[in-house]
């Protein structure tokens, strides 16, 4: 018993010891932290302890706080309202005074900003990344929104994936984006909302495709004939191809000898591969034609011959 006491009383001390080194190792560097150079033109990281409407105050783990007024935060004018910093967020900022007058540093995320959105920019259209941006401004041919803190361009054509006539229309809205153009030395950053309502569209177009059972039967529309067979529309932006040795069970030279576009048609679905649906009407002809065989009307007959001698009926009468 007594051995068990000294081991617990051991391993409490060496966990009461290891405590102590983390914590003089923490204490430490917050030292060597808070006693590192720091100038004008410095870009630092800080920790967000408090946002308000003038400003935002930053813990740089330094013997002084940061601050960043809120003109000095973005170029995007909605940028604080919109909730965009939060406590226990870590910003960069360039140093722009060293002494506030109250014993603060102050800082600029903007002037930071200009020097770090470039490479985020670039890194976002090399990455095709998606994201979300609140459209500011209407300009002539498009809207202006801002993104990292740079102003940035979307064209009407790039809008959406239908024609966009009124532009003001969409002032104040939110919408998916991802970046087309990035060139430092002209300044210029370009959005596109279209791109990303593409790949939406095509994936929900993959998932009603997906969900396509083969041997299904459905009506369409001929939309287009073409030489190698006709494309149906089957709606909900989905159209498949009847190969021209699908359309009949006659052999044809052309779509056209039997179909024409805007022609109502039924159609059975064969299969589904590689996101195409491929279509038979073939199919429902040879399915007409075997009910209309099983369900022709049968002639009766007994087995007996049908002619009858004279010698017979004379047999059988009785006379």
């Amino acid at each position: 018993m007594d051995a068990e006491k000294e081991n617990t009383t051991v391993k409490n001390g060496q966990e009461a010891a290891t405590g102590t080194t983390e914590t003089m190792k923490d204490y430490e560097r917050e030292l060597e932290a808070s006693f590192r150079k720091i100038s004008e033109g410095d870009i630092i990281r800080g920790t967000v302890i408090d946002v308000n409407e003038e400003e935002v105050i930053l813990d740089l783990k330094y013997y002084a706080q940061g601050i960043i007024k809120a003109e000095n935060l973005s170029n995007d004018p909605d940028f604080l309202s919109a909730g965009k910093i939060a406590v226990g967020d870590e910003i960069e900022a360039t140093v722009i005074n060293m002494d506030d007058g109250e014993g603060n540093i102050e800082l600029s995320k903007k002037e930071a900003n200009d020097v770090l959105a470039w490479d985020k920019l670039q890194t976002m259209l090399n990455e095709e990344t998606i994201v979300k941006v609140r459209i500011r401004e209407s300009v002539k041919s498009g809207v202006v929104a801002y993104l990292e803190g740079m102003r940035a361009f979307i064209p009407a054509s790039q809008l959406s994936t239908d024609y966009v006539e009124d532009v003001e229309a969409w002032v104040g809205k939110e919408i998916e984006v991802k970046v087309i153009t990035v060139d430092r030395e002209k300044n210029k950053v370009v959005l596109s909302g279209k791109a990303v309502a593409r790949e939406q569209e095509a994936e929900e177009r993959r998932h009603r495709i997906s969900m396509m059972a083969p041997g299904t039967v459905m009506e369409g529309v001929v939309e287009s004939l073409m030489p190698y067979g006709a494309f149906v529309n089957l709606g909900n932006g989905i159209s498949g191809l009847v190969h021209i040795s699908q359309i009949s069970q006659r052999r044809i030279k052309k779509p056209g000898e039997v179909l024409k576009e805007g022609q109502k048609v039924k159609v059975k679905i064969l299969n589904t591969n590689d996101n195409k649906v491929s279509l038979s009407m073939k199919a429902l002809e040879e399915i007409t034609a075997q009910v209309d065989e099983d369900s022709a009307p049968q002639e009766y007959t007994s087995g007996e011959s049908v002619s009858t001698s004279l010698g017979d009926l004379l047999a059988k009468l009785k006379i």
